[in-house]
């Protein structure tokens, strides 16, 4: 690593959710998840299944990778 501070998958949730003017109730009920759940995946307090990630990838148009702060686009 060269020092870099990698952005997280929470913020990267949340980040991706705000340009499309969601609120987190909004996005809870989009993948059909308690909204408390949701909020704890944008806070780093749980970590989404991977099926659940894949879907957050193909809804957003992004790679997993990006939503996991590997890759920068």
């Amino acid at each position: 690593m060269n020092g870099e501070i990698k952005i997280n998958l929470g913020e990267r949730l949340k980040e991706l959710r705000e340009e499309r003017s969601l609120t987190q109730r909004e996005m809870a009920a989009q993948f059909h998840l308690n909204s408390v759940t949701y909020l704890h995946y944008e806070k780093n307090q749980r970590e989404p299944p991977l099926a659940l990630l894949a879907e957050f990838s193909r809804y957003f148009g992004v790679s997993v990778d990006f939503l996991l702060g590997l890759k920068d686009e």
